[in-house]
């Protein structure tokens, strides 16, 4: 479908501009009508009209080619440049920098999938409305609102397409880059927690006068861990409300088959309620049926962006357990944040439609730096208030989706300055 700009014609080839901007209307117009009789192969959902055929077509190129810009510069920025110098200053084999690139790759593009969504926008609307379609269209009755529904239907797509690359791909391909960078380089950072791994287990505490309530139930410390075994072991046990046993042991592992701890070489103390010691006992081994949270809280050494949104919520969880309010809101602001960022796809459609429909021509240089400008601000206040939400100014739930809300109401407000 192409549409001429009238100006350029005589008056004969103007009406017959006017005629065929009737005849398209029509067309899309009458695709969008149910029939009664003559059934289509549409498995239930109304077909697409070709007006919206039209746009969404118009709007792939320019999303791919910023799916490809935004992820060079990306990587070129944040991948490329060190792996380059690996290469050349720590002996980095090439085959190994290739391989981390490519697993680092998937991390760079999701990004990219929000950008790509405002410069495909930008361009396919800003050539339409300086090539005259805009006008033609909305000449023939239709209002902007169903102009930006294709572009709307597309970022949801893209959104959709988002969380599963976050979800699915790129965590576990962060977490591989890191660990093939590391044997490459032969780092001794080990795996897990190495040494004062402290964890308290909160839950319902029984006090001496029979009453419940929730708080401190037991309280864990391992001076050292190799991966398998913990060393130097105590366990406080605030089960009754108040101290009531010590246990200090040698060494501790978890045995998964019968779900217990077995303590070597230890002494428990039990004590009275006025503090004193009545017994102690001392054993060469004891199993213990304790939570496995301390080994789980020792093993995982993930960053958010290496977690996915369960394995994240289980640490959380863990986290909180331990204690480590601060760093257990740190990671709330990264979970609420997991689902609020596939959804800048939407909010940069609704901002970069209008804006491109403006009565002025967008070529490629200008839509991308109007994206870069846009990009740049809508990450500034993501940075500010996900900041906010860790000194907790701000709900984790606001701190993330604040960003979202804001670029939504100022897409809405530039949609309406648009069709006014």
């Amino acid at each position: 479908m192409v549409l001429l700009k009238a100006a350029d014609f005589s008056r004969r080839e103007v009406y017959l501009v006017d005629l065929l901007h009737c005849v398209i209307y029509f067309l899309s117009s009458m695709a969008t009508i149910p029939r009664a009789k003559k059934r289509s192969f549409s498995l239930g959902f109304t077909p697409i009209s070709l007006m919206d055929r039209y746009l969404i077509s118009e709007m792939v190129g320019p999303f791919l080619f910023g799916v490809g810009a935004f992820t060079s510069i990306a990587l070129a920025i944040g991948s490329l440049f060190e792996l380059i110098r690996l290469i050349t200053n720590a002996g980095l084999s090439v085959l190994t920098a290739l391989e981390v690139f490519a697993l680092q790759l998937p991390g760079f593009m999701v990004y990219s999938f929000p950008m790509s969504m405002l410069l495909s926008t930008l361009m396919t609307y800003g050539r339409f409305s300086a090539d005259g379609e805009t006008t033609a269209l909305r000449s023939c009755g239709i209002s902007v609102y169903r102009l930006v529904l294709p572009a709307l239907v597309l970022s949801l797509f893209v959104s959709g397409m988002t969380f599963a690359f976050h979800e699915v791909i790129v965590p576990s391909a962060n977490f591989q880059a890191k660990n093939v960078l590391r044997r490459a380089l032969k780092q001794t950072n080990p795996q897990f927690k190495d040494r004062d791994i402290f964890y308290q287990q909160y839950g319902e505490i029984v006090n001496p006068d029979g009453t419940k309530e929730q708080g401190l139930v037991r309280s864990f410390y391992a001076r050292k861990f190799d991966g398998e075994v913990m060393r130097g072991i105590t366990v406080l046990d605030f089960s009754q409300g108040q101290i009531q046993q010590i246990l200090s042991a040698e060494s501790a592992v978890w045995k998964a088959e019968q779900g217990v701890w077995e303590f070597r070489n230890g002494t428990n103390y039990l004590i009275k309620p006025d503090g004193t010691y009545y017994s102690i006992l001392k054993f060469a081994q004891q199993d213990l049926r304790l939570p496995r949270a301390p080994l789980d809280f020792a093993q995982e050494q993930r960053s958010a962006e290496e977690m996915n949104i369960r394995e994240l919520t289980n640490f959380i969880e863990l986290t909180i357990q331990s204690g480590n309010l601060k760093e257990a809101r740190k990671l709330e602001v990264s979970l609420q944040q997991k689902y609020a960022l596939p959804f800048i796809c939407v909010v940069f459609a609704l901002v970069g439609s209008p804006l491109g429909m403006r009565p002025q021509r967008t070529s490629t240089a200008i839509g991308f730096g109007i994206s870069v400008l846009i990009i740049f601000g809508y990450y500034l206040l993501l940075f500010i208030c996900g900041a906010l939400g860790q000194v907790e100014i701000l709900p984790p739930v606001l701190a993330a989706w604040l960003p979202n809300l804001i670029g939504l109401g100022s897409g809405l407000f530039l949609l309406q300055k648009a069709n006014a």
